[in-house]
């Protein structure tokens, strides 16, 4: 863990240092929002692979992430952007061709395990799933299981309740703690020691970031601290967590940051046809991330007018009057 008081550094240094080949990993944001773009864009020209990625209801990020060849397994909730890809394209073709081995939970389920990971408990209990194929069926064989000691023996346990038959509940589901390597999170402000504040809902970032061995935060606004310290009840992570700030503006594009930019209908039209076939896609990763320095380069390649039309409303949070179709 970072200690110093200064922990400001480039993408390129935040993800040579903390992300590695083999890795377990998991990325803030849900669905289109607040998605750690940046970051997956240079984990992505870094061509780090073999990543065991963790996400609580994630889409774009994912779906890069699995479509550049960086992820062997997922453990999610739900893979999806919105109405541009109600499942994820690229992660359905790797399911489904086995490219990728998949483990899925509820939402609810999700952050139990990443709190369970924050509180240092093996596992935590709940009613999520019962007579569902969520208990049935497992993403992971045992031959995987006891292959990578990171992964816990079973997917779930159902046992009966330990206190009889108090609180009328016969069973309970117990899930697996999740630890991981580095947790990368896209944020609305941070200061240099890493104190954090998001603007909207916090979806299960806090617990992902307090469940993390190491944390990288992208923000939209590098702060000062003396600002974060006027109303810290409106801080979620506290610096002592992060390793990492990078300050990056439009970091989650093409997704959407709430109070700042709505996501780009353009550009995931425009994705969603590439992703569909695979060697268009390839085309893709070449022309949008490979031959892309950072993301104020892809803003430029975007062009500003589109840029003006996704800026969101102060007041309302998202872009007003853009169409989303």
């Amino acid at each position: 863990m970072n200690t110093s008081k200064n922990k400001v550094v480039n993408i390129k240094d935040a993800v040579r240092d903390f992300v590695t080949s083999g890795c377990h990993i998991s990325i803030g944001g849900f669905t289109i929002n607040r998605n750690p773009m940046a970051a997956v864009y240079e984990i992505i020209r870094q061509k780090i692979d073999n990543l065991h990625l963790y996400a609580h209801s994630n889409g774009q990020g994912v779906d890069e992430l699995i479509g550049a060849g960086c992820v062997s397994g997922l453990e999610i909730a739900y893979a999806g952007s919105g109405r541009f890809a109600p499942t994820c394209i690229r992660f359905k073709k790797a399911a489904q061709s086995g490219a990728v081995a998949v483990e899925d939970y509820s939402n609810y389920q999700m952050t139990l395990r990443f709190l369970a990971g924050a509180m240092g408990v093996p596992f935590l209990p709940s009613l999520s799933s019962l007579g569902t194929d969520i208990i049935e069926k497992w993403g992971f064989c045992e031959k995987m299981r006891a292959a990578d000691a990171r992964l816990p023996d079973k997917k779930v346990v159902v046992m009966d309740n330990p206190f009889g038959s108090w609180g009328d509940v016969p069973r309970v589901v117990l899930v697996p703690a999740i630890n991981c390597d580095v947790t990368i999170l896209h944020v609305q402000k941070a200061d240099r020691e890493g104190t954090v504040r998001m603007e909207g809902l916090t979806f299960s970032d806090v617990e992902q970031a307090k469940s993390a061995k190491h944390v990288i935060v992208t923000c939209e606004e590098l702060v000062e601290t003396e600002i974060l310290k006027a109303d810290p009840d409106q801080n979620q992570i506290p610096s002592f967590c992060v390793d990492a700030v990078v300050h990056i503006p439009y970091g989650a594009y093409p997704t959407a940051c709430y109070r700042y930019y709505d996501y780009d209908p353009d550009y995931l039209n425009r994705y969603r046809k590439y992703a569909e076939d695979d060697e268009l896609y390839s085309a893709y990763l070449k022309e949008y991330i490979y031959l892309i320095k950072d993301q104020q380069e892809l803003l430029g390649k975007t062009g500003k007018d589109q840029i003006d039309k996704i800026r969101a409303d102060k007041q309302k949070g998202y872009a007003v009057g853009l169409d989303r179709r």
